[in-house]
Protein backbone atom coordinates (compact mmCIF):
# COMPACT_ATOMS: atom_id res chain seq x y z
CA UNK A 1 0.00 0.00 0.00
CA UNK A 2 2.01 2.95 -1.25
CA UNK A 3 1.36 6.58 -0.35
CA UNK A 4 -0.58 7.26 -3.55
CA UNK A 5 -3.05 4.45 -2.99
CA UNK A 6 -3.55 5.25 0.70
CA UNK A 7 -4.00 8.95 -0.08
CA UNK A 8 -6.73 8.11 -2.60
CA UNK A 9 -8.57 5.91 -0.09
CA UNK A 10 -8.33 8.63 2.54
CA UNK A 11 -9.69 11.12 0.05
CA UNK A 12 -12.71 8.94 -0.73
CA UNK A 13 -13.54 8.39 2.96
CA UNK A 14 -12.61 11.80 4.39
CA UNK A 15 -9.58 10.39 6.15
CA UNK A 16 -11.01 7.06 7.33
CA UNK A 17 -8.27 4.85 5.91
CA UNK A 18 -5.40 3.45 7.96
CA UNK A 19 -2.30 1.40 7.30
CA UNK A 20 -0.32 1.38 10.56
CA UNK A 21 1.13 -1.95 11.62
CA UNK A 22 -1.15 -1.98 14.68
CA UNK A 23 -4.28 -1.49 12.54
CA UNK A 24 -3.21 -4.10 10.00
CA UNK A 25 -2.43 -6.64 12.70
CA UNK A 26 -5.79 -6.08 14.42
CA UNK A 27 -7.66 -7.01 11.24
CA UNK A 28 -5.38 -9.82 10.09
CA UNK A 29 -7.55 -12.52 11.72
CA UNK A 30 -11.11 -13.22 12.81
CA UNK A 31 -12.69 -15.67 15.25
CA UNK A 32 -11.15 -18.71 13.53
CA UNK A 33 -8.03 -20.18 15.16
CA UNK A 34 -5.08 -20.92 12.91
CA UNK A 35 -5.78 -18.48 10.07
CA UNK A 36 -4.08 -15.11 9.74
CA UNK A 37 -2.95 -12.81 6.93
CA UNK A 38 -2.03 -9.14 6.90
CA UNK A 39 -4.16 -6.66 4.92
CA UNK A 40 -2.62 -3.62 3.23
CA UNK A 41 -5.13 -1.07 4.53
CA UNK A 42 -8.20 -0.79 6.74
CA UNK A 43 -10.92 1.51 5.40
CA UNK A 44 -14.20 2.69 6.98
CA UNK A 45 -16.64 4.03 4.38
CA UNK A 46 -19.54 6.20 5.49
CA UNK A 47 -22.02 5.59 2.66
CA UNK A 48 -22.88 3.39 -0.30
CA UNK A 49 -21.41 6.07 -2.54
CA UNK A 50 -18.07 5.85 -0.76
CA UNK A 51 -18.16 2.04 -0.97
CA UNK A 52 -18.82 2.33 -4.70
CA UNK A 53 -15.84 4.66 -5.18
CA UNK A 54 -13.60 2.37 -3.16
CA UNK A 55 -14.63 -0.68 -5.19
CA UNK A 56 -14.10 1.10 -8.52
CA UNK A 57 -10.67 2.31 -7.41
CA UNK A 58 -9.60 -1.07 -6.04
CA UNK A 59 -10.75 -2.83 -9.19
CA UNK A 60 -8.75 -0.44 -11.36
CA UNK A 61 -5.66 -1.10 -9.23
CA UNK A 62 -6.21 -4.85 -8.78
CA UNK A 63 -6.56 -4.53 -5.00
CA UNK A 64 -8.57 -7.23 -3.19
CA UNK A 65 -11.47 -6.18 -0.93
CA UNK A 66 -12.55 -8.00 2.22
CA UNK A 67 -15.87 -6.78 3.73
CA UNK A 68 -15.84 -7.36 7.49
CA UNK A 69 -18.39 -7.08 10.29
CA UNK A 70 -17.16 -7.69 13.83
CA UNK A 71 -14.88 -10.56 12.87
CA UNK A 72 -16.78 -13.16 14.90
CA UNK A 73 -17.13 -15.67 12.06
CA UNK A 74 -15.69 -19.14 12.57
CA UNK A 75 -14.69 -20.15 9.04
CA UNK A 76 -11.84 -17.71 8.30
CA UNK A 77 -14.32 -15.82 6.15
CA UNK A 78 -12.79 -12.39 6.79
CA UNK A 79 -9.08 -13.16 6.88
CA UNK A 80 -7.42 -11.07 4.11
CA UNK A 81 -5.59 -14.02 2.58
CA UNK A 82 -4.60 -12.04 -0.52
CA UNK A 83 -3.88 -8.80 1.33
CA UNK A 84 -5.76 -5.77 0.07
CA UNK A 85 -8.33 -3.55 1.77
CA UNK A 86 -10.44 -4.61 4.74
CA UNK A 87 -13.74 -2.72 4.68
CA UNK A 88 -15.22 -1.86 8.09
CA UNK A 89 -18.77 -0.60 8.60
CA UNK A 90 -18.52 1.07 12.01
CA UNK A 91 -19.52 4.38 10.34
CA UNK A 92 -22.56 2.74 8.70
CA UNK A 93 -24.31 1.57 11.86
CA UNK A 94 -27.75 3.18 11.86
CA UNK A 95 -31.22 1.70 12.12
CA UNK A 96 -32.78 3.77 9.35
CA UNK A 97 -36.46 2.87 9.79
CA UNK A 98 -38.77 0.61 11.76
CA UNK A 99 -41.90 0.32 9.64
CA UNK A 100 -44.69 -0.99 11.88
CA UNK A 101 -47.25 -0.90 9.08
CA UNK A 102 -45.27 -3.21 6.81
CA UNK A 103 -43.49 -5.07 9.65
CA UNK A 104 -40.00 -4.30 8.33
CA UNK A 105 -36.84 -2.69 9.58
CA UNK A 106 -34.23 -1.06 7.33
CA UNK A 107 -30.65 -0.96 8.59
CA UNK A 108 -27.09 -0.23 7.59
CA UNK A 109 -24.66 -3.18 7.68
CA UNK A 110 -22.78 -2.08 10.80
CA UNK A 111 -25.77 -2.32 13.14
CA UNK A 112 -25.11 -4.71 16.05
CA UNK A 113 -27.57 -7.62 15.98
CA UNK A 114 -28.61 -7.35 19.63
CA UNK A 115 -29.18 -3.59 19.27
CA UNK A 116 -31.59 -4.29 16.41
CA UNK A 117 -33.41 -7.00 18.38
CA UNK A 118 -33.79 -4.69 21.38
CA UNK A 119 -34.97 -1.76 19.27
CA UNK A 120 -37.78 -3.66 17.58
CA UNK A 121 -38.83 -5.42 20.79
CA UNK A 122 -39.49 -1.99 22.30
CA UNK A 123 -42.19 -1.69 19.61
CA UNK A 124 -43.65 -5.13 20.40
CA UNK A 125 -42.00 -6.64 17.32
CA UNK A 126 -39.66 -9.57 16.92
CA UNK A 127 -36.52 -10.24 14.84
CA UNK A 128 -35.82 -13.95 15.53
CA UNK A 129 -32.27 -14.63 14.17
CA UNK A 130 -30.06 -14.73 17.28
CA UNK A 131 -26.50 -15.98 16.71
CA UNK A 132 -24.59 -16.58 19.93
CA UNK A 133 -22.36 -13.63 19.00
CA UNK A 134 -25.35 -11.28 18.67
CA UNK A 135 -24.02 -8.83 21.27
CA UNK A 136 -21.10 -8.00 18.97
CA UNK A 137 -21.89 -9.40 15.51
CA UNK A 138 -23.31 -7.09 12.85
CA UNK A 139 -26.30 -7.45 10.57
CA UNK A 140 -24.06 -7.14 7.52
CA UNK A 141 -21.92 -10.00 8.76
CA UNK A 142 -25.01 -12.06 9.64
CA UNK A 143 -26.36 -11.61 6.11
CA UNK A 144 -23.03 -12.38 4.46
CA UNK A 145 -22.70 -15.62 6.45
CA UNK A 146 -26.44 -16.40 6.57
CA UNK A 147 -26.13 -16.77 10.32
CA UNK A 148 -28.34 -19.06 12.36
CA UNK A 149 -28.90 -19.05 16.09
CA UNK A 150 -30.72 -20.70 18.96
CA UNK A 151 -34.17 -19.89 17.55
CA UNK A 152 -33.44 -21.34 14.11
CA UNK A 153 -35.46 -24.52 14.65
CA UNK A 154 -38.80 -22.70 14.83
CA UNK A 155 -38.07 -19.40 13.12
CA UNK A 156 -35.43 -20.12 10.51
CA UNK A 157 -32.15 -18.33 9.84
CA UNK A 158 -31.08 -14.91 8.57
CA UNK A 159 -32.01 -15.53 4.92
CA UNK A 160 -35.62 -16.07 5.96
CA UNK A 161 -35.82 -12.43 7.12
CA UNK A 162 -33.93 -10.59 4.38
CA UNK A 163 -36.50 -8.94 2.13
CA UNK A 164 -34.26 -6.57 0.21
CA UNK A 165 -30.69 -5.36 -0.12
CA UNK A 166 -28.68 -2.47 -1.40
CA UNK A 167 -25.29 -3.72 -2.55
CA UNK A 168 -22.23 -2.51 -4.40
CA UNK A 169 -21.21 -4.98 -7.06
CA UNK A 170 -17.60 -5.80 -8.03
CA UNK A 171 -17.68 -3.24 -10.86
CA UNK A 172 -18.72 -0.49 -8.45
CA UNK A 173 -22.35 -0.32 -9.57
CA UNK A 174 -25.02 -0.06 -6.89
CA UNK A 175 -28.06 -2.34 -7.10
CA UNK A 176 -31.22 -2.66 -5.03
CA UNK A 177 -33.00 -5.98 -4.67
CA UNK A 178 -36.38 -6.86 -3.23
CA UNK A 179 -38.10 -4.45 -0.86
CA UNK A 180 -40.97 -4.23 1.64
CA UNK A 181 -42.84 -6.96 -0.16
CA UNK A 182 -44.49 -10.15 0.97
CA UNK A 183 -44.20 -11.44 -2.60
CA UNK A 184 -41.71 -10.62 -5.36
CA UNK A 185 -40.80 -12.98 -8.19
CA UNK A 186 -39.46 -10.40 -10.63
CA UNK A 187 -36.42 -12.10 -12.17
CA UNK A 188 -33.67 -13.99 -10.41
CA UNK A 189 -33.72 -13.77 -6.62
CA UNK A 190 -30.63 -11.60 -6.21
CA UNK A 191 -31.44 -11.02 -2.54
CA UNK A 192 -30.97 -14.70 -1.79
CA UNK A 193 -27.90 -14.88 -4.04
CA UNK A 194 -26.09 -12.20 -2.05
CA UNK A 195 -27.25 -13.57 1.30
CA UNK A 196 -24.70 -16.13 2.43
CA UNK A 197 -22.25 -15.24 -0.36
CA UNK A 198 -19.63 -14.36 2.27
CA UNK A 199 -18.73 -11.07 0.60
CA UNK A 200 -17.50 -12.81 -2.56
CA UNK A 201 -20.10 -11.30 -4.90
CA UNK A 202 -20.53 -7.75 -3.62
CA UNK A 203 -20.66 -5.44 -0.61
CA UNK A 204 -23.94 -5.10 1.31
CA UNK A 205 -24.62 -1.46 2.22
CA UNK A 206 -28.25 -1.61 3.39
CA UNK A 207 -30.81 -4.27 4.28
CA UNK A 208 -34.58 -4.41 4.65
CA UNK A 209 -35.54 -7.14 7.10
CA UNK A 210 -38.82 -8.84 7.96
CA UNK A 211 -40.27 -8.52 11.46
CA UNK A 212 -43.03 -10.53 13.11
CA UNK A 213 -45.24 -9.85 16.15
CA UNK A 214 -43.66 -10.55 19.53
CA UNK A 215 -44.88 -13.87 21.00
CA UNK A 216 -47.24 -13.26 23.91
CA UNK A 217 -45.85 -15.99 26.17
CA UNK A 218 -42.57 -17.84 26.68
CA UNK A 219 -41.37 -20.64 28.97
CA UNK A 220 -37.99 -22.30 29.45
CA UNK A 221 -37.17 -25.79 30.69
CA UNK A 222 -34.03 -27.72 31.61
CA UNK A 223 -33.93 -31.52 31.14
CA UNK A 224 -31.09 -33.59 32.59
CA UNK A 225 -29.96 -36.97 31.30
CA UNK A 226 -27.59 -39.67 32.51
CA UNK A 227 -26.52 -40.51 28.94
CA UNK A 228 -25.94 -38.48 25.79
CA UNK A 229 -27.90 -40.86 23.59
CA UNK A 230 -30.97 -40.37 25.80
CA UNK A 231 -30.86 -36.61 25.21
CA UNK A 232 -30.39 -37.09 21.47
CA UNK A 233 -33.29 -39.55 21.32
CA UNK A 234 -35.46 -37.07 23.24
CA UNK A 235 -34.77 -34.46 20.56
CA UNK A 236 -35.95 -36.84 17.84
CA UNK A 237 -39.01 -37.80 19.88
CA UNK A 238 -40.05 -34.18 20.43
CA UNK A 239 -39.92 -33.44 16.70
CA UNK A 240 -41.64 -36.75 15.89
CA UNK A 241 -44.52 -35.64 18.11
CA UNK A 242 -45.03 -32.61 15.84
CA UNK A 243 -43.73 -30.10 18.39
CA UNK A 244 -41.42 -27.37 17.12
CA UNK A 245 -39.87 -25.55 20.10
CA UNK A 246 -38.48 -22.05 19.75
CA UNK A 247 -35.20 -23.40 21.13
CA UNK A 248 -33.97 -26.97 21.59
CA UNK A 249 -30.31 -26.91 22.64
CA UNK A 250 -27.96 -29.69 23.67
CA UNK A 251 -24.82 -29.74 25.84
CA UNK A 252 -22.65 -32.68 26.78
CA UNK A 253 -21.01 -33.21 30.19
CA UNK A 254 -17.69 -31.53 29.40
CA UNK A 255 -19.46 -28.46 28.02
CA UNK A 256 -21.81 -28.30 31.03
CA UNK A 257 -18.89 -28.27 33.45
CA UNK A 258 -16.96 -25.64 31.50
CA UNK A 259 -20.02 -23.39 31.16
CA UNK A 260 -20.97 -23.68 34.83
CA UNK A 261 -17.43 -22.84 35.90
CA UNK A 262 -17.57 -19.80 33.61
CA UNK A 263 -21.14 -18.52 34.02
CA UNK A 264 -22.08 -19.94 37.45
CA UNK A 265 -25.82 -20.20 36.78
CA UNK A 266 -26.43 -23.49 38.57
CA UNK A 267 -26.14 -26.03 35.74
CA UNK A 268 -26.25 -29.65 36.98
CA UNK A 269 -22.70 -31.03 37.14
CA UNK A 270 -23.92 -34.60 37.64
CA UNK A 271 -25.71 -34.74 34.25
CA UNK A 272 -24.09 -36.46 31.29
CA UNK A 273 -26.14 -34.26 28.94
CA UNK A 274 -28.79 -31.56 29.16
CA UNK A 275 -31.43 -30.13 26.88
CA UNK A 276 -32.39 -26.47 27.12
CA UNK A 277 -35.91 -26.13 25.78
CA UNK A 278 -37.82 -22.93 25.17
CA UNK A 279 -41.27 -22.47 23.67
CA UNK A 280 -43.17 -19.31 22.86
CA UNK A 281 -46.58 -18.38 21.48
CA UNK A 282 -50.09 -18.30 22.92
CA UNK A 283 -49.98 -19.10 26.65
CA UNK A 284 -52.33 -22.09 26.55
CA UNK A 285 -50.45 -23.70 23.66
CA UNK A 286 -47.09 -23.06 25.34
CA UNK A 287 -48.30 -24.69 28.57
CA UNK A 288 -49.64 -27.74 26.73
CA UNK A 289 -46.49 -28.25 24.67
CA UNK A 290 -44.12 -27.76 27.60
CA UNK A 291 -46.08 -30.39 29.54
CA UNK A 292 -45.87 -32.83 26.63
CA UNK A 293 -42.14 -32.19 26.10
CA UNK A 294 -41.54 -32.82 29.81
CA UNK A 295 -43.29 -36.17 29.49
CA UNK A 296 -41.29 -37.05 26.38
CA UNK A 297 -37.98 -36.24 28.08
CA UNK A 298 -38.90 -38.33 31.10
CA UNK A 299 -39.92 -41.22 28.88
CA UNK A 300 -36.52 -41.02 27.16
CA UNK A 301 -34.73 -41.29 30.51
CA UNK A 302 -34.41 -37.75 31.87
CA UNK A 303 -33.87 -37.92 35.63
CA UNK A 304 -34.87 -34.27 36.12
CA UNK A 305 -37.03 -31.89 34.09
CA UNK A 306 -37.63 -28.46 35.60
CA UNK A 307 -39.33 -25.30 34.34
CA UNK A 308 -37.54 -22.00 34.96
CA UNK A 309 -39.46 -20.30 37.76
CA UNK A 310 -38.63 -16.70 36.80
CA UNK A 311 -37.70 -14.71 33.71
CA UNK A 312 -34.25 -14.16 35.23
CA UNK A 313 -33.70 -17.90 35.66
CA UNK A 314 -34.80 -18.52 32.06
CA UNK A 315 -32.48 -15.80 30.79
CA UNK A 316 -29.58 -17.26 32.78
CA UNK A 317 -30.08 -20.64 31.15
CA UNK A 318 -30.04 -19.18 27.64
CA UNK A 319 -27.07 -16.96 28.50
CA UNK A 320 -25.21 -20.04 29.72
CA UNK A 321 -25.78 -21.77 26.40
CA UNK A 322 -24.61 -18.72 24.45
CA UNK A 323 -21.41 -18.64 26.48
CA UNK A 324 -20.36 -22.21 25.60
CA UNK A 325 -17.57 -21.16 23.22
CA UNK A 326 -16.17 -18.59 25.66
CA UNK A 327 -16.29 -21.14 28.46
CA UNK A 328 -14.50 -23.86 26.50
CA UNK A 329 -11.90 -21.37 25.25
CA UNK A 330 -10.62 -21.05 28.83
CA UNK A 331 -9.57 -24.71 28.99
CA UNK A 332 -6.75 -24.77 26.44
CA UNK A 333 -4.95 -22.24 24.19
CA UNK A 334 -6.81 -23.24 21.01
CA UNK A 335 -10.54 -23.85 20.62
CA UNK A 336 -11.88 -25.07 17.27
CA UNK A 337 -15.66 -24.92 17.00
CA UNK A 338 -17.29 -26.65 14.04
CA UNK A 339 -20.89 -27.00 12.88
CA UNK A 340 -21.46 -30.32 11.19
CA UNK A 341 -25.19 -30.58 10.51
CA UNK A 342 -27.41 -33.60 9.92
CA UNK A 343 -31.14 -34.28 9.50
CA UNK A 344 -32.95 -34.09 12.84
CA UNK A 345 -33.61 -37.82 12.82
CA UNK A 346 -29.84 -38.48 12.69
CA UNK A 347 -28.80 -36.39 15.71
CA UNK A 348 -28.36 -39.38 18.03
CA UNK A 349 -26.29 -41.25 15.45
CA UNK A 350 -24.12 -38.17 14.78
CA UNK A 351 -23.48 -37.53 18.47
CA UNK A 352 -22.37 -41.14 18.89
CA UNK A 353 -20.11 -40.87 15.84
CA UNK A 354 -18.42 -37.71 17.17
CA UNK A 355 -17.66 -39.47 20.46
CA UNK A 356 -16.11 -42.47 18.68
CA UNK A 357 -14.08 -40.31 16.27
CA UNK A 358 -12.66 -38.22 19.14
CA UNK A 359 -11.60 -41.38 20.96
CA UNK A 360 -10.07 -42.88 17.82
CA UNK A 361 -7.86 -39.81 17.22
CA UNK A 362 -7.19 -39.20 20.92
CA UNK A 363 -8.45 -35.63 20.90
CA UNK A 364 -10.81 -33.82 23.27
CA UNK A 365 -14.07 -32.85 21.57
CA UNK A 366 -16.96 -31.32 23.50
CA UNK A 367 -20.33 -31.29 21.76
CA UNK A 368 -23.17 -28.81 22.06
CA UNK A 369 -25.43 -27.03 19.64
CA UNK A 370 -28.83 -26.59 18.07
CA UNK A 371 -29.88 -30.19 18.36
CA UNK A 372 -33.45 -29.44 17.29
CA UNK A 373 -32.38 -28.55 13.75
CA UNK A 374 -29.51 -31.04 13.60
CA UNK A 375 -26.85 -28.33 13.80
CA UNK A 376 -24.24 -29.72 16.20
CA UNK A 377 -21.08 -27.94 17.32
CA UNK A 378 -18.30 -30.46 17.96
CA UNK A 379 -15.64 -28.30 19.60
CA UNK A 380 -12.04 -29.40 19.98
CA UNK A 381 -9.96 -27.93 22.79
CA UNK A 382 -6.31 -28.26 21.88
CA UNK A 383 -3.03 -26.36 21.50
CA UNK A 384 -2.02 -25.20 18.02
CA UNK A 385 1.63 -25.24 19.09
CA UNK A 386 1.45 -29.04 19.26
CA UNK A 387 1.87 -29.88 15.57
CA UNK A 388 1.36 -33.60 15.98
CA UNK A 389 -1.89 -33.12 17.90
CA UNK A 390 -3.15 -30.60 15.36
CA UNK A 391 -2.74 -33.18 12.60
CA UNK A 392 -4.90 -35.55 14.66
CA UNK A 393 -7.46 -32.78 15.16
CA UNK A 394 -7.64 -32.22 11.40
CA UNK A 395 -8.05 -35.94 10.78
CA UNK A 396 -10.84 -36.10 13.35
CA UNK A 397 -12.77 -33.21 11.82
CA UNK A 398 -12.37 -34.66 8.32
CA UNK A 399 -14.01 -37.84 9.58
CA UNK A 400 -16.76 -35.84 11.28
CA UNK A 401 -17.53 -33.97 8.06
CA UNK A 402 -17.57 -37.21 6.06
CA UNK A 403 -19.89 -38.83 8.57
CA UNK A 404 -22.25 -35.83 8.49
CA UNK A 405 -22.43 -36.04 4.69
CA UNK A 406 -22.95 -39.82 4.85
CA UNK A 407 -25.93 -39.22 7.13
CA UNK A 408 -27.44 -36.79 4.63
CA UNK A 409 -26.01 -33.67 6.26
CA UNK A 410 -23.53 -30.94 5.41
CA UNK A 411 -20.13 -29.57 6.39
CA UNK A 412 -21.60 -26.31 7.70
CA UNK A 413 -25.06 -25.36 8.90
CA UNK A 414 -24.44 -21.72 9.81
CA UNK A 415 -20.74 -20.82 10.03
CA UNK A 416 -20.10 -20.62 6.31
CA UNK A 417 -17.30 -22.04 4.16
CA UNK A 418 -14.74 -19.22 4.18
CA UNK A 419 -11.17 -20.36 3.72
CA UNK A 420 -11.28 -23.03 6.37
CA UNK A 421 -13.85 -25.36 4.82
CA UNK A 422 -13.06 -24.68 1.16
CA UNK A 423 -11.05 -27.93 0.83
CA UNK A 424 -14.12 -29.93 1.91
CA UNK A 425 -16.83 -28.20 -0.11
CA UNK A 426 -16.64 -30.55 -3.09
CA UNK A 427 -17.45 -33.47 -0.77
CA UNK A 428 -20.86 -31.91 -0.29
CA UNK A 429 -21.58 -30.33 -3.70
CA UNK A 430 -19.62 -32.45 -6.14
CA UNK A 431 -17.49 -31.11 -8.99
CA UNK A 432 -20.53 -30.03 -11.03
CA UNK A 433 -21.99 -28.06 -8.14
CA UNK A 434 -18.68 -26.31 -7.53
CA UNK A 435 -18.44 -25.45 -11.22
CA UNK A 436 -21.87 -23.78 -11.23
CA UNK A 437 -20.87 -21.65 -8.26
CA UNK A 438 -17.56 -20.71 -9.89
CA UNK A 439 -19.38 -19.61 -13.04
CA UNK A 440 -21.54 -17.25 -10.96
CA UNK A 441 -18.45 -15.85 -9.22
CA UNK A 442 -16.53 -15.38 -12.48
CA UNK A 443 -19.49 -13.70 -14.16
CA UNK A 444 -20.00 -11.10 -11.41
CA UNK A 445 -16.37 -10.72 -10.31
CA UNK A 446 -14.12 -11.54 -13.26
CA UNK A 447 -11.13 -9.83 -11.62
CA UNK A 448 -11.63 -11.83 -8.40
CA UNK A 449 -11.23 -8.81 -6.11
CA UNK A 450 -14.15 -9.59 -3.77
CA UNK A 451 -12.92 -11.59 -0.77
CA UNK A 452 -10.67 -13.87 -2.84
CA UNK A 453 -9.72 -17.41 -1.77
CA UNK A 454 -12.97 -17.92 0.12
CA UNK A 455 -15.49 -20.71 -0.53
CA UNK A 456 -13.47 -22.21 -3.40
CA UNK A 457 -10.01 -21.41 -2.05
CA UNK A 458 -6.81 -21.19 -4.01
CA UNK A 459 -5.43 -24.57 -3.01
CA UNK A 460 -6.03 -27.64 -0.89
CA UNK A 461 -4.49 -25.85 2.10
CA UNK A 462 -6.13 -26.69 5.39
CA UNK A 463 -5.75 -25.21 8.83
CA UNK A 464 -2.38 -23.66 9.61
CA UNK A 465 -0.83 -25.67 12.42
CA UNK A 466 1.00 -22.72 13.91
CA UNK A 467 -1.32 -20.97 16.35
CA UNK A 468 -1.64 -17.28 16.99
Amino acid sequence: MNDRLLKTLKGITNGHARASQADLLAYSYDGTPGFQAMPDAVVSPGSAEEVSEIVRFCRSEGIPIVPRGSGTNLSAGTTPTAGGVVLLFNRMNQILEIDEENLTVTVQPGVITKDLIDAVEMRGLFYPPDPSSMKISTIGGNISENSGGLRGLKYGVTKDYVLGLEAVMPDGSVIKTGGKLAKDVAGYDLTKLLTGAEGTLGVITEATLKLIPMPSSKKTMLAQFAAMDQAAEAVSAIIENRIIPATLEFMDRATIRAVEDFAKVGLPLEAEAILLIEQDGAEAAVNDEMKLMKEICEKQGAFSVELAKTAEEANNLMTARRSALSALARLKPTTILEDATVPRSKVAEMVEAITKIAAKHQVTICTFGHAGDGNLHPTCITDARNTEEMHRVEAAFEEIFKEAIRLGGTITGEHGVGEMKAPYLEWKLGASGINVMKLIKQSLDPDNIMNPNKIFGKSEKKRVVVGR
